[in-house]
């Protein structure tokens, strides 16, 4: 039933439009991505070397994030399992060709990135702490004044965040400190939650200050790691390039390249049926979308709490956040296997997929120290992932209340459709902090026993249903992309 539903959602309606909306922005923006790169990396990575820069309290006083806090924590949800487990998959399903075909889906991310960020922010709210709600659940209430579609929307959010960012990001975890240092499923489990607890009951602020840290690190010590390895084997970049543009165009190379974690079993399951390729390519995009998060609106939603911006200089940041996670870390691990693989020939007939891959490659070159690189990188990256998506998921959750009250009010005496007698029935909505707190509550004991579940459980299902309310998440996003084109700024 799962699968079944899986592929409905994931069919090529949706798959067409998200290509179509990357595709949309791109042309509208004149392709920005490339024609405007020093635009954007100025206004983002190198304004991080301006003298005084993100010291200023930001608008909103302390409880407001700090620009940089806010992309810290935004890439710990998109820089994950995928960057490393998912191009190596990609790589052995597509060949080389694969990764242009990463590259090209970027490209397009980018600018949804841009304009659902943009969106986001234009349309949040201020909340009387002095934080801000925004994301998808503002645009599609106040810019489309469809606030039930946003309630759905926050919804399925709150469901995504306790699959793929608890269970799906814990069990990567205890998967991999299993396999490489041995530790059993039930003590990460105990470990990991209580970590997780210690963050995320801190609240925004803890979430940030310790994303701020750990992301830079992480990613330095990878890159550090991938630059040492290529460094030995630089004779072979050039001819790996050119390999990878001449075997850009197979149908393979571009099924792998749109893909990520999952394409290999897909390719396996439906080898010699009818429909079979488009299956793999059903389940590539699907992890494609969960390495970069364009076009789900989650992006948007992490975006939402920053202070002292604009729409549009949040959006050229989500920009760079995709592409730093797919043109840097993905191109770095797939760079890494490739060289030491000897290019697709290397790959065909590998015994080795996903991060067994990517570890023996780095270990080729670094010895063991080289696989545990991979294995601490696979953790750190899934741990930041998984207070990430709890801070997104608290987020959506402030959204989410608030917009229950609006809409008990427009069906329970207190609007058009309601009644007196329906008014002294119905419940009192007035103590909205107090509901608001309950409500916290409840969600962060659901988060912690997702984490906790995830280290402990075969989770083969539970990936599949994550898919599928990340898919069910596009549609609305999409279609309030779509419907506020003309509200996004793209000058």
């Amino acid at each position: 039933m799962i699968h079944w539903l899986h592929g409905l959602v994931w069919g090529p309606a949706l798959i067409g439009l998200l290509l179509a909306a990357g595709s949309y922005y791109t042309w509208k923006s004149g392709f920005f991505q490339i024609r405007g790169f020093r635009v954007w990396w100025h206004a983002t990575a190198a304004s991080l070397w301006k003298s005084g820069n993100e010291k200023k309290e930001p608008d909103g006083g302390s409880a407001a994030l700090t620009k940089f806090q806010t992309v810290c924590t935004a890439l710990a949800a998109t820089v994950g399992t995928g960057n490393i487990a998912g191009v190596a998959t990609a790589l052995v399903a597509g060949g080389p060709g694969a990764v242009f075909w990463m590259w090209v889906s970027a490209l397009l991310g980018m600018m949804t990135a841009y304009a659902e960020v943009s969106l986001g922010i234009r349309f949040r709210r201020r909340q009387p702490d002095g934080t801000y709600l925004g994301g998808p659940c503002a645009y599609l209430s106040e810019g489309l004044h469809m606030p039930r579609l946003a309630f759905i929307y926050g919804m399925l959010c709150l469901c995504a965040s306790l699959g793929m960012g608890g269970m799906v990001q814990s069990n990567a975890v205890a998967q991999t400190l299993s396999a490489s240092i041995g530790v059993p499923p039930p003590v990460c489990a105990v470990v990991v939650t209580a970590l997780v607890l210690g963050i995320v009951s801190g609240g925004t602020k803890r979430i940030a200050g310790v994303a701020v840290w750990m992301i830079p690190l992480a990613a330095a010590v990878y890159a550090a790691g991938s630059v040492t390895v290529l460094a030995v084997y630089r004779r072979q970049i050039p001819r790996i390039l050119a390999e990878i543009f001449r075997c850009a165009l197979t149908p393979e190379a571009a099924l792998g390249g749109t893909g990520g974690y999952g394409v290999m079993l897909t390719l396996r399951r439906y080898a010699g049926k009818d429909g079979g390729m488009l299956s793999a390519f059903r389940y590539g995009v699907a992890r494609g979308v969960f390495s970069n998060e364009a076009g789900l609106g989650t992006l948007a939603g992490l975006h939402g709490a920053a202070g002292d911006t604009t729409p549009g200089e949040q959006g050229m940041w989500a920009m760079f956040e995709v592409f730093f996670d797919t043109m840097v870390i993905c191109t770095m691990t797939a760079l890494v296997i490739l060289c030491v693989a000897g290019g697709g020939e290397g790959l065909r007939g590998c015994r080795w997929d996903g991060a067994a891959l990517a570890g023996r490659c780095f270990g080729h070159v670094l010895g063991r120290a080289g696989e545990y690189l991979v294995s601490a990188a696979m953790a750190v990256f899934a741990f930041s992932t998984m207070i990430a998506w709890y801070f997104l998921g608290r987020q959506t959750l402030g959204a989410v209340t608030g917009l229950a009250g609006r809409l008990w009010k427009s069906h329970g005496g207190h609007g058009k459709q309601g009644t007196a007698a329906d008014s002294r029935r119905l419940p009192d909505p007035r103590p909205k902090a107090d509901v608001s707190n309950m409500a916290g509550t409840i969600y962060l004991i659901l988060y912690a026993y997702a984490v906790f579940l995830g280290c402990v459980s075969s989770l083969t299902a539970v990936w599949e249903l994550s898919d599928v309310f990340n898919g069910l998440m596009a549609f609305p996003n999409l279609l309030a992309l779509f419907l506020l084109r003309r509200e996004a700024p793209m000058d």
